[in-house]
């Protein structure tokens, strides 16, 4: 179940309880069929105990009544993936901060950032393409704390890159040189929404998800706010 993009949405008739209904009716059927001709071939001097049925369709009605139970829960399930989508509408059109490494770069323009910690010597800041072939590198401010990067998608070669997703790497040592924990931080513009096995995620450009729990912060563009201010 998707808003701003394809659908992904489970059919009711494709559910599992749905399946297992199925099953149950194919069952039911192939046991009363089979009772019914027990019956008719019965013999009258030693019938056939009516315990031993009554307690087989009494287990069917059980299992038919759990098959319902689960249908109303997957129904209760979808109504709560809708209204998680729901409160995601506002997100559409805004700009997030997430963690991550998978930068957008859209219309020429990207931006990311990364947390130094504290005793860092020498670090670098590197871009890859969708091929692991690196496209951009630069020496990273080892200063402690956020700092934050504006990505033109011009290569190291001076060449303006395509729009896509890059990979963006900052690695840095220490004075013994132990590699350091720094974290990444990308950003991008929220086309739409939706929920994957109960994971609401939104969806940057064309093709990259990011998990809500991923999400950082929440901007608004330039231009909405102007339009809200009028």
């Amino acid at each position: 179940m998707i808003i701003g993009g394809a659908s992904n949405t489970i059919a009711e008739d494709g559910s599992k309880s749905a399946a297992a209904s199925e099953k149950l009716e194919d069952d039911l059927n192939r046991f009363l069929n089979l009772l019914v001709t027990q019956l008719q071939n019965q013999d009258p001097l030693d019938p056939l105990d009516a315990n031993e049925f009554t307690s087989q369709l009494v287990q069917f009605a059980s299992v038919e009544q759990q098959i319902y139970q689960n249908t109303n829960l997957e129904k209760m399930l979808n109504l709560q993936e809708t209204n998680q989508i729901s409160s995601m509408v506002d997100f559409i059109g805004s700009k997030i901060e997430f963690f991550g490494q998978k930068l957008p770069l859209e219309f020429g323009a990207s931006e990311f950032s990364y947390v130094m910690p504290l005793g860092v010597r020498e670090a670098t800041v590197n871009i890859a393409n969708a091929d692991g072939l690196n496209v951009f590198y630069a020496d990273a401010d080892t200063t402690a704390g956020k700092h934050t990067i504006a990505w033109d998608g011009v290569d190291k070669n001076g060449v303006q890159l395509p729009d896509g997703y890059y990979t963006v790497l900052v690695s840095g040592k220490d004075s013994q040189g132990n590699l350091a924990e720094i974290e990444h931080l990308m950003t991008g513009n929220v086309s739409g929404a939706g929920v994957d096995n109960g994971v609401v995620k939104l969806f940057i450009g064309n093709g990259l998800n990011v998990e809500q729990d991923k999400v950082l912060s929440v901007r608004k563009p330039t231009e909405a706010l102007q339009e809200e201010a009028q």
